[in-house]
């Protein structure tokens, strides 16, 4: 997948580029839908795929204090949407000039910047200055700027929709089974592994602490079975978010164990795949029940740990326009 983190001049260099728009936070089924989407367009006409995406949630740069908790990180979100085989990702900054841009200032853009012969959106979504874009104007004017639109029908999971808001609150309330099913690669989060106490490796099992970060939709304090990605390897493991109350600790973070590895992971960068939740966190009364504990829950995560990588999964539905 060719990666841009600006916007680059295409259309002289391909031909048939069929774009999936979307903020994409979470590349949630419903993205998914949306991008599958445009990768068979392209097949059809022999083109490429692109998805148009930002770095930033708009909102963020428009309303700051109304900005939604982000699901993934950048680099989770680029490396799903290759999974997903788009040849093409535009990752662009949202500024405060961009988001002046009228609807048809961006439409304009698209043209001028990709001739696209496609251009594909879920059903609820906005562009331009103030979200005076959406998929009905898309329909409307697609065709003066040279480009076919097509719309995708919200995908649904026991009558809801599928969506971003939807995952953030479910993530709130813990539900990860849930989470996992409605964005198919697990959620994860990414730290830089910091110096703790050392405790964990006092009773055996060490751990790499990683700090939280308030602006990313954070699962409930409890122990979870997860999979941690570092170096192109891949460990199992076993992960405590919370603060510790055995040892009375106050600050929140994240701590993991990973089995079946010795090294040393200090100032390191690592991946955290979330599998499913083991139990509550709780305070022991001494270090020989929490130790026992440790045990069970390693027993316990065995089961999430043979779970395959994808989860969930949603065939795309669209309304022609």
């Amino acid at each position: 997948m060719l990666r841009f983190s600006k916007i680059k001049h295409l259309s002289d260099s391909y031909q048939g580029i069929v774009i999936a728009l979307g903020t994409f936070d979470g590349v949630h089924i419903g993205h998914q839908s949306i991008l599958q989407r445009a990768r068979e367009l392209a097949a059809d006409i022999h083109g490429v795929s692109m998805a148009f995406t930002f770095q930033e949630h708009p909102l963020s740069v428009i309303f700051p204090e109304r900005a939604p908790k982000m699901i993934r990180n950048t680099e989770s979100k680029e490396a799903i949407i290759e999974k997903l085989g788009v040849d093409i990702l535009m990752n662009v900054p949202f500024t405060k000039n961009f988001a002046a841009i009228s609807a048809t200032g961006f439409l304009k853009l698209l043209q001028e910047n990709f001739s696209p012969a496609y251009v594909v959106v879920g059903a609820n979504y906005t562009f331009g200055f103030q979200g005076t874009g959406d998929s009905a104007f898309l329909q409307q004017r697609g065709e003066e700027f040279g480009f076919v639109s097509r719309i995708g029908n919200s995908v649904l999971r026991d009558g809801k929709m599928v969506s971003s808001t939807r995952i953030r609150s479910l993530i709130a309330e813990g539900n990860l089974d849930l989470v996992n099913q409605y964005l198919k690669w697990p959620l994860d989060y990414t730290g830089i592994v910091t110096y703790g106490e050392q405790r964990g490796r006092k009773l055996g099992f060490p751990t790499a602490n990683i700090a939280l970060d308030d602006s990313y939709a954070l699962l409930p304090n409890g122990v979870y079975a997860v999979r941690v990605h570092f170096n192109d390897a891949v460990y199992p493991g076993v992960a405590n978010i919370g603060s510790n109350p055995t040892f009375e600790e106050v600050e929140r973070r994240l701590e993991v164990h990973l089995m079946q590895f010795n090294g040393n992971l200090y100032g390191q960068k690592i991946c955290v795949d979330f599998l499913g939740k083991l139990r509550d966190e709780k305070k022991f009364p001494d270090v020989d029940a929490l130790v026992a504990q440790i045990h069970r829950d390693i027993e316990q995560a065995q089961h999430f740990w043979d779970m395959p990588v994808h989860v969930g999964g949603m065939p795309y539905v669209e309304k022609k326009g």
